[in-house]
């Protein structure tokens, strides 16, 4: 299979950004204000009270709609992670990546992305730029890992 050539960019070219393929933004810029803090959580599966509840590959063992049911899951206990002590503080999501474990030939990502993207359009802070990643195995063989990046506005009692 031959790949089409890469047009040539030029710097001096402006290039409208790319349409999302899935429930997303392409980039996320926001101001930075004094105090504010920048929240990473770990990767997070689809766990509840510490036990794996949904196991697999998409495409293979779950089907789309499992496997965005798993994001889902998965993207509920990144945002409690985040908001752990940062409760009412989190003013913008900025990125979440999410991993997912796939069958060969899998090319479905996005859909299953936006199971973790609906968790957050839900909380009304905005939609995050977003990754799916396709990947072969995830710990414990969860089906899909989210991590979240948020800003959070400064605790007025730590000023």
């Amino acid at each position: 299979m031959s790949e089409a050539p890469v047009p040539e960019a030029r710097p001096s070219e402006a290039r409208p950004a790319p349409r999302p393929q899935g429930a997303y933004v392409t980039a996320v810029a926001e101001p930075l204000r004094a105090g504010d803090v920048l929240l990473t959580s770990a990767g997070m599966t689809p766990r509840e009270d510490g036990r794996l509840v949904v196991t697999g590959l998409a495409g293979r063992d779950l089907d789309v709609a499992q496997a965005r049911g798993a994001a889902a899951l998965a993207a509920r206990n990144a945002v409690a992670a985040l908001t752990a002590g940062h409760a009412g503080r989190v003013r913008r999501w900025l990125r979440m990546t999410v991993y997912v474990a796939c069958a060969d030939g899998f090319t479905d990502l996005s859909a299953v992305a936006d199971g973790a993207s609906e968790v957050l359009d839900g909380l009304g802070l905005g939609r995050p730029a977003r990754s799916a990643i396709g990947v072969r195995a995830l710990p414990g063989g969860a089906p899909v890992e989210v991590e979240l990046t948020a800003i959070a506005a400064p605790n007025v009692e730590d000023e």
